[in-house]
């Protein structure tokens, strides 16, 4: 038995791998959660209502399914992602690519160049900062958030080329960490600033999740969830990908390794560092998907540590938090403590939650029931025709919802139709290339998926500068 019992208040946490026909039967027809082998709790612990016995039993389904293909996905992943770089190395096209062959000119792509690219930067080939959108726009914040998630899931060298010979600001450090509980280095993240010195603003970005990871999708569908004493209830595997510690949870420090560093220590410490050197600078945290979820459970643990005191006023220099597409982390309680951290004496919001349409991964885990995973903060809703505007929660909360199939498919079948069009009506950095495409007609198949990419998320910042400009002034 490890540690958890002692420092958190309570917990349950979905185990997939000891999944079974015997723990899914057991799941559906008995209230004795605890004593399932798919399921680690308290002991003692039931569950009454089958809705919610239901809703775990999906989950540990999908992980286990996820699990099942982790191998052959990430095969699939490297070997697709090869394909496309090698056709973008030659020409583009698979024509140019025949004709380099024939002549003996074939560019063999290479994995560590500043010129490879990942799945999520062929979606979307955009790589400079829309000039119309200038440091002291209400939405700069916001638009340089979007850009920095999008190349987070780059190798370390093309975020370090991107950022300072066509962004001209200065890379400070790429993070790659280690989570304890996956044995493995599972979370990136990268950190830069506006100047080399003197710097009136510092980025962390986290990664998300990358599309052919099924652990990081795993993660995304996962019902786990730790009570954080004093705090309230938040993910597990968000809080492991960020550097929980398997027998004390959350210390204020730790001796990690530099070959193992634990994401939040790293980053912390790091940031910690590059701000008494800067003493104008405030720091913004950002990241799309499973990078969201990390960007807003960052300030929540500095918060824990009390980071945001007279002696150590690291919180205080928070200019904001963004995410895009990033999926729940936590209750109601949880929520209310860092809303509460967050919000400025002058009541300016600092958390910015970005949804895109009919984006999925907002929209899980399953909010509803005792199960208690809620939204909070600013929801930033942008809608197909990229119109911002400020609600408490997006339309159709769980996706699944009877009510909004039709208009999902119909929305899907709009956007295939808008992104063959769209480089004619607002210019040509907004032409969707043949991988997205490709990924639009996907979307008639299942329309959650192609507006999680960072594609639809750019968009909405820079075409929709005007609703956003509206929304942010005054924050």
């Amino acid at each position: 038995m490890d540690g958890r019992h002692e420092y958190f208040g309570d917990f349950m946490e979905l185990q997939p791998h000891k999944g079974g026909v015997r723990s899914l039967l057991h799941l559906m027809c008995s209230c004795d959660i605890a004593a399932n082998d798919a399921v680690e709790c308290p002991p003692g612990t039931t569950e009454d209502r089958p809705l919610n016995r239901w809703v775990i039993f999906v989950s540990v389904v999908a992980q286990m399914l996820l699990l099942w293909v982790k191998t052959p996905l990430a095969k699939l992943g490297r070997a697709v992602e090869y394909w496309m770089n090698l056709v973008t190395d030659n020409g583009g096209g698979v024509l140019k690519l025949i004709m380099n062959a024939m002549e003996g000119k074939v560019r063999i792509p290479d994995r560590e160049s500043p010129n490879y690219r990942s799945f999520i930067g062929l979606l979307d080939t955009r790589i400079e900062l829309d000039e119309k959108i200038k440091p002291g726009d209400s939405n700069y914040h916001a638009a340089l958030g979007i850009m920095a998630s999008k190349i987070a899931y780059e190798n370390e060298l093309v975020i370090k080329t991107v950022v300072e010979n066509h962004w001209q600001m200065k890379f400070l450090e790429f993070f790659n960490c280690w989570n304890e509980f996956r044995g493995d280095y599972t979370t990136q993240a990268f950190m830069f600033a506006d100047k080399a010195a003197d710097a009136d603003l510092v980025v962390v970005a986290f990664r998300g999740t990358s599309p052919f990871d099924a652990e990081d999708w795993s993660t995304d569908v996962d019902l786990s969830w730790y009570e954080i004493p004093e705090v309230g209830r938040a993910h597990g595997g968000f809080m492991k990908a960020l550097g929980l510690q398997p027998n004390t949870g959350w210390p204020a420090n730790i001796d990690a390794s530099k070959e193992r560093p634990f994401a939040y220590y790293a980053i912390r410490d790091a940031l910690k560092k590059f701000l008494v050197a800067n003493p104008r600078a405030k720091f913004v945290v950002t990241g799309h998907s499973l990078g969201g979820a990390l960007a807003v459970l960052f300030p929540a643990i500095l918060a824990l540590h009390g980071e945001q005191d007279e002696n150590d006023d690291l919180l205080a220099r928070l200019h904001g938090v963004y995410t895009y597409g990033q999926p729940r982390v936590g209750d109601q309680r949880f929520g209310e403590f860092v809303e509460r951290h967050l919000d400025t004496p002058g009541a300016r919001r600092r958390y910015f939650r970005f949804v895109y349409c009919n984006d999925v991964v907002p929209r899980v885990p399953y909010d509803g029931g005792a199960l208690l995973f809620r939204h909070f903060g600013q929801c930033v809703y942008v809608d197909a025709f990229y119109r911002a505007q400020g609600m408490v929660e997006e339309p159709n909360k769980n996706y699944f919802s009877p009510v909004f199939l039709v208009p999902k498919y119909a929305n899907a079948a709009w956007e295939l139709v808008r992104g063959l069009v769209i480089g004619q009506v607002a210019g040509a950095e907004y032409v969707e290339g043949w991988v997205m495409r490709i990924s639009r007609a996907a979307g008639l198949l299942i329309p959650g998926l192609p507006p999680h990419s960072p594609q639809d998320y750019v968009n909405a910042t820079r075409l929709g500068a005007a609703s956003l400009d509206l929304l942010l002034r005054d924050h």
